[in-house]
């Protein structure tokens, strides 16, 4: 099946800017105008800092360019050979410069001065105008980025949906021992994470005063939640043998899947969590190896819970709603 034809913001932004960076270079009178045109399409970036990352280090590399370009052809010759010599010299400086980005826009500012035949400080002065069109157009064309919260919000939501029926899965078969479950939640849940994970990262990209957003942080706390819980799945299907501490494990589970929220007040159900932890040390012993097996592996499934809710306590939480904090119960993980 074909992809659909689509045209998106980066993809306008780069049309607009490409078309109004030659008008510009063109108005100012500079020679090959139309280059302005070919830096505004390389410094159109998918991030603000990506863009003015990339813009810094193309504005170096052509200022490092023009240098190269006097000594070169003006100390040497203006012959191809002499483009070869200073490419060895120039590629080199430029990447220990932190500007390997510029490279190939720069390249085109030393064609520029090799077809002029002759350095003049007029010449200069257009490349440098050129440069700054272009890149300055990029740059403003960037300032515009659209807002992600809604898609953000949307992928916290259903990865939640995503923890809140796995943890049922789980508790039903603590509950059952029923493995009828094919578990489709686990990968989607993983792919979920993933582009939530990339999308926040962007939108922290996209924000000059900040390293670092909630959004980012949360769903980075989930990726590691959701190591425990594929940990926890094998534990939970090596019991085989019924016990009364199942019964306990897959209540707690079932609250804890009621209390999924992006808040945190995951202390509630540390303490709940340690309080069964106490009541298990103090019930008899098993009296079957059978029994002593499963019970170790809700021990187990215990303990990789309090990590669980551990992680979620570091976290400050996300703003939500007031009216779904007052549906929802108090408890938050």
């Amino acid at each position: 099946m074909s992809k659909k034809f689509r045209i998106g913001y980066r993809t306008l932004k780069t049309a607009l800017g490409t078309a109004l960076s030659i008008m510009i270079a063109e108005a100012f009178g500079f020679g090959n105008y139309v280059s302005a045109g070919i830096l505004t399409i390389l410094c159109i970036q998918v991030t603000k800092k990506r863009s003015l990352r990339a813009s810094w280090h193309r504005f170096f590399a052509c200022i490092i360019a023009m240098g190269f370009s006097a000594v070169f052809f003006e100390g040497i010759m203006y012959h191809p050979i002499v483009i070869g010599l200073m490419m060895l010299f120039f590629i080199p400086t430029v990447v220990m410069a932190g500007a390997r980005e510029g490279i190939v826009s720069s390249s085109v500012i030393i064609l520029h001065i090799y077809s002029a035949g002759s350095v003049t400080g007029e010449l200069l002065l257009n490349e440098l105008g050129i440069i700054t069109v272009g890149i300055g157009v990029a740059l403003v064309m960037n300032l515009y980025m659209p807002s992600v919260d809604n898609k953000l919000e949307e992928y916290q939501r259903e990865i939640e949906d995503h923890f809140r029926m796995i943890f049922k899965e789980i508790a039903f078969y603590l509950r059952t021992h029923d493995s009828s479950w094919d578990g489709h939640e686990l990968t989607e849940t993983a792919s979920l994470i993933e582009k939530a994970k990339m999308l926040s990262f962007q939108d922290v990209e996209n924000h000059f005063t900040r390293d670092e957003d909630l959004y980012y942080q949360y769903f980075k706390i989930r990726e590691k939640q959701f190591e425990i819980i594929e940990r926890i799945l094998p534990a939970a299907t090596s019991i085989h043998h019924q016990v009364e501490q199942e019964q306990m494990v897959a209540e707690f589970i079932e609250r804890l899947a009621k209390g999924i929220n992006p808040g945190n007040t995951s202390l509630f159900y540390l303490e709940k969590l340690l309080r069964m932890k106490s009541e298990f040390e103090n019930m008899e012993l098993p009296r079957t190896r059978e029994e002593f097996e499963a019970r170790a592996a809700l021990l187990n499934i215990v303990n990789e819970l309090e990590q669980y809710l551990l992680l979620k306590k570091s976290f400050k939480g996300l703003r939500i709603e007031k009216s779904r904090n007052e549906k929802e119960f108090s408890g938050a993980n």
